[in-house]
Parts: C-alpha cells; sequence; structure tokens
C-alpha cells in the first residue's frame, strides 16, 4: 500500500515524538539500575563504572536525544510551512532532524571527553556533580552570564526564528535538509551549551535537572516566549550562582 503525503508524515512525527519517549525511557532506566533518585543522589550501590569513555559517550548521546529533540519542534514546523512554497520534501525533513541531531552527538563526544577529564582531576564526582560548592556556584554565574552575550543573541536569533535562517540556506532534498540541520544544530549548540554544562552542578544523572533544563530550551524557542524568558532566566541563574558561591565562603 502506497503512503500518502499525509500518511508519511503522521508516520515521521509519531516515529520523531517515539524517538523521544525512548530516550527519556532509556535514561530512566539507567537512573535505576544506577541507584540514582530523579535528583541524582546515589541511593543504591549498583553505580555503574561512570568514570569511563565509553560508558559516558552513549549516556550523553541518549541525554542529548531526550532534551534537545523537544527543542526540535518549532524548527520542523517551520519547515513544513515553507514545504509547498520552497519545494520541500519529508526526505529534507528528515534530513533536518538527522543533521541537528549528529551536531549534538558530537557535543556528547566533546563533553564526554571533558566530563572524564575533569572527574580524574577530583572536580567532579562519580555522579558528574562539582566536588567543590564554589564551582558550582561559578558554573551557574558563567551560564547564567551567557544569557546576556552577543553570542547568546545571535544563536538564539537562528533558533527562536529557523524560517529566517530555512529562507537564507534553503536547500533541496534529503542532502539538503541534511545540511541546514547541520547548521541550524550549531547555532543550537551556541545557544544551548551552557545548560548542559549545568549538568556537573548537581550531578548528570539528574532527571529532575534534565526535565527543567529541557523546558525552559523549549520555552527559550516558542515565538511569542522565547526572548521574555531569556534574560530572566540568566538572572535567576546568577542570583543561584551568588548564593551557593556566598555559602561556600562561609
Amino acid at each position: 500500500m502506497r503512503l500518502t503525503s499525509p500518511a508519511l508524515r503522521s508516520l515521521l512525527w509519531l516515529g520523531f515524538f517515539a524517538a523521544i519517549l525512548a530516550a527519556w525511557w532509556v535514561m530512566y532506566a539507567m537512573a535505576r539500575m544506577s541507584g540514582v533518585d530523579i535528583f541524582g543522589r546515589m541511593t543504591g550501590m549498583n553505580m555503574m563504572p561512570m568514570v569511563r569513555f565509553g560508558t559516558l559517550f552513549p549516556m550523553w548521546a541518549i541525554m542529548m536525544a531526550a532534551m534537545m529533540l523537544p527543542t526540535m519542534v518549532p524548527t520542523l514546523r517551520a519547515y513544513e510551512d515553507l514545504m509547498v512554497s520552497a519545494n520541500g520534501t519529508r526526505a529534507g525533513w528528515l534530513g533536518v532532524v538527522l543533521g541537528y541531531f549528529a551536531v549534538w552527538v558530537v557535543f556528547a563526544l566533546l563533553i564526554a571527553f571533558v566530563q572524564v577529564a575533569l572527574m580524574r582531576a577530583g572536580v567532579l564526582n562519580i555522579m558528574g556533580a562539582a566536588t567543590s560548592t564554589a564551582v558550582a556556584g561559578l558554573l551557574l554565574i558563567v551560564v547564567g552570564a551567557f544569557q546576556f552575550t552577543r553570542l547568546k543573541e545571535m544563536c538564539h536569533g537562528v533558533c527562536h526564528a529557523p524560517a529566517v535562517y530555512f529562507l537564507r540556506h534553503w536547500r533541496l532534498g534529503f542532502g539538503g535538509g541534511l545540511r541546514m540541520g547541520l547548521g541550524l544544530g550549531v547555532f543550537c549548540v551556541g545557544c544551548c551549551w551552557g545548560f548542559m554544562v549545568l549538568g556537573f552542578v548537581g550531578g548528570v544523572m539528574s532527571l529532575l535537572w534534565m526535565g527543567l533544563a529541557t523546558l525552559f530550551m523549549v520555552l527559550e524557542k516558542l515565538p511569542d516566549v522565547g526572548r521574555r524568558v531569556m534574560r530572566p532566566g540568566g538572572v535567576v541563574l546568577m542570583l543561584g550562582g551568588a548564593v551557593v558561591t556566598a555559602r561556600a565562603m562561609i
């Protein structure tokens, strides 16, 4: 039976959301197997050997799928809006998804290396959380301050208005979608890297942190909400960092 365009659209969207749900389920299962609660605290004795890169990289890659794919929904809707007028295709839509995710997998590779190095240096504990309260406070302040930078504004502008990016860089077919997805992924990493780094504040296996960070990043990319939450979020992070740092100095 030949798939019609509406049927193919439904199939791709269902597969997209199924991938998100599967990623969250895997993260939950990994946390349970590791003896970690939703706050990232170790509650059992089944902790996996998290120091090894071979364990951390897949974990970060799955985490990228769980946290970043939901933020793609406005981008994919923008692509669909241009499909008829700009001769887009479902293959191109799929290419955008794969290109975007490929960039985040590369980021997962890099941050896994960073985590291993910091754990071996004693900066992070086995849960991937900062061993020093001062370091945790500094991370909050740095990420909060980044919300006010020109780089953040530029990258957020692309993520916040993907239709403009598509119009300027439009390419046809799967290869074209892949190329656009790679470009969008780079801007998205530039916009959201700080929220990934904040995993080192409370522990990278904290499902609560993952959920809150995902919610905020989704809000940042919504057309009518994004610019209203970006800088207030930075203020909250910096204030939180100042409080944590002050407590460390007492």
